[in-house]
This record gives structure tokens, C-alpha cells and sequence, in this order.
């Protein structure tokens, strides 16, 4: 049997198991917590393609035993709580800074916010959020259009906000520059809370490598909500103030909550390869395709679509 045929199955094995373990509650794994471990495949590769050029048994054996014990150490390391790491610095934008969490070299608080003038209640409203390992909280409301409060690592991490206006559009950009320097493991980079507006249309767009998003959009009026990501952990809640609402989820490996209201009718349409998906209430129409009984019937639709590779998707009604 090749080498590479071995390496694909117990890895395959592996993720298939955490995910069963992780979907019956006898273990709660963090897929973000391993995602900085992937260089670790490219040394596998590396040593397989060293080795294995003559069959070597002693570059297989190297190749399955570093393999072994990189999973041993992401099996428990994935189901570590996730820590708040060191937080800190900014310039430009309002900082507020607590002197003895200065000292001990803490973190460091920054608001941002954008005003809501008039004639914005009509307007669409497109928030774009990107950033790297970040932890995205929607707090609740405001009377500023936008407003963010974030807790900012130390070192290299810099935020920037912007609104462009048009006719009938309003474009929020809040986006993370820079790279953090000397973040270590199981440190998710920065927290921001954020706080909306309730009387616009939005559509938010959230990109990001690594984090997590916890957004309940009950009291808001979303048309869209699409998230990009690699490895993440996304807690979406969707109300129904629209007759319509699009949620398009695109991950490599990730755990997807989406909650959606009972009253709403609903249509799932997956691409989710090696992915878990629990989709309760709803009756599976053809490969990939969901709907909840009410699909037809009801005057106000959500449309999901869910892209993603080793994740875990769950789609719940309240």
C-alpha cells in the first residue's frame, strides 16, 4: 500500500472521528485552536518525498510516526477553551486606557463609530468586516449608524474604519491591518463588539482566516449575510423583519450555527464534501437540498447556502 494512501486515510479517520465525537457531546472541539498547526503537513510531505523516492521503510516510518504525534497534540490541544490573549495599542481613533492594566501590559481600548444622519434610515447599508484571528461580537444597538469597542492585541494589529456614500448606499468598511507579531497558541487575536443601527437595510459581508462570530440579528433588518472564512466558529441567529433573506457560508473548516425563525420559511442548498450537517425539521428534496415544511406557504423565505470542506453545520428553528 503507498505511503500517501496511508497518510490520506488516518487523517481522514481522524477528522471524521473528532467530528462524530464532537456532534454526540462526548468531546467539544475547537477547530480554530488547531488551524496554526498546518505547516506541520508540509514537513510530512517534505520527509515522504525525501525518503520515499527508493520505498525507504525509515522515511515511512519517520512520515507515519511525525503524523501520529501531530494529531495526538492537535487532539488535545483542539479541546482546550479557546484564551484571550494579550491585548494592546493603537494610534489614530479614540483610545481609552485603563493606567494600571497599562502597567501590567494588558490591552488596549478603542472605539470607533460612524454617526447616523439623515436619510440613512432609507438607505441600504453594506457592512464589510475583515480581519485575521479576530473574536466578532454584535452587542446590540446604537444611535450611530455603526459603533465598534475593540480590545487590540499589542503588537502589529491595527484597525481602520471608513464610510463611502452614494445615492442610496452606504458602505462601512472595518478592517484589520497589519499582522500580529509574537501571538501565540490559542490566542485569537483581537475582540471587537459591535453595535448597529436598527432602522437601515443591511448586508453584511464578514471575511476572515481564523475566529469566531457571534452575531444576533433578530432586531435588524438583514438582507444578506455572507461569511468567508477558513477555520472558524460562526453562532448566527436571523430574524424575519424582510421577506426575504439571503445567508451564504463559505469555510474550510469551521462550526457553523445558524438559528432561523419557525415562522420563516426556509431553503437549504449544501456543498459540504467530508462536512457534518444536522438539519432538523427539514426534508432533504435531492442531493444537497433542504426545506422546512413551511417552504411554500410562507410569506417570508431565508435562503441558505453552505460551502465548506471538514466542518460542522447546523441549522436550527426557534
Amino acid at each position: 500500500m503507498k505511503l500517501d494512501s496511508v497518510i490520506w486515510g488516518i487523517l481522514l479517520l481522524f477528522i471524521g472521528g473528532v467530528l462524530l465525537l464532537d456532534n454526540f457531546g462526548v468531546i467539544e472541539f475547537y477547530w480554530r485552536n488547531v488551524w496554526s498547526f498546518w505547516p506541520v503537513f508540509l514537513i510530512i510531505l517534505g520527509v515522504n518525498i525525501l525518503f520515499n523516492k527508493h520505498n525507504s521503510q525509515t522515511g515511512s516510518i519517520i512520515s507515519l510516526g511525525i503524523l501520529v504525534i501531530t494529531l495526538s497534540v492537535l487532539f488535545v490541544k483542539g479541546q482546550r477553551e479557546p484564551e484571550r490573549g494579550l491585548w494592546w495599542d493603537r494610534d489614530n481613533v479614540h483610545i481609552d486606557i485603563d493606567d494600571d492594566e497599562w502597567n501590567k501590559g494588558a490591552h488596549t481600548k478603542l472605539n470607533y463609530a460612524e454617526p447616523f444622519l439623515l436619510g440613512d434610515a432609507e438607505k441600504r447599508t453594506v457592512l464589510n468586516i475583515s480581519g485575521g484571528a479576530n473574536t466578532y461580537e454584535l452587542k446590540g444597538e446604537t444611535d450611530s449608524l455603526f459603533a465598534a469597542d475593540v480590545r487590540e492585541n499589542r503588537r502589529g494589529m491595527k484597525f481602520m474604519l471608513r464610510k463611502d456614500v452614494a445615492d442610496s448606499v452606504n458602505t462601512i468598511n472595518f478592517k484589520m491591518n497589519g499582522k500580529s507579531k509574537g501571538q501565540y497558541f490559542g490566542n485569537n487575536g483581537n475582540s471587537v463588539d459591535f453595535y448597529l443601527n436598527v432602522q437601515p437595510t443591511w448586508e453584511m459581508n464578514v471575511a476572515m482566516g481564523a475566529g469566531s462570530v457571534d452575531f444576533d440579528l433578530t432586531k435588524y433588518k438583514v438582507r444578506t449575510f455572507k461569511f468567508d472564512g477558513g477555520a472558524a466558529d460562526i453562532d448566527v441567529k436571523i430574524g424575519n423583519l424582510l421577506p426575504i433573506t439571503d445567508v451564504n457560508v463559505k469555510v474550510g473548516m469551521a462550526d457553523i450555527k445558524i438559528e432561523i425563525p419557525e415562522s420563516s420559511g426556509c431553503r437549504i442548498v449544501t456543498r459540504t464534501g467530508f462536512s457534518s450537517r444536522d438539519f432538523d425539521g427539514f426534508t432533504k428534496l435531492k442531493d444537497g437540498t433542504y426545506e422546512s415544511a413551511n417552504y411554500q406557504s410562507s410569506a417570508k423565505k431565508i435562503f441558505i447556502n453552505l460551502d465548506g470542506g471538514f466542518s460542522n453545520f447546523e441549522v436550527k428553528r426557534y
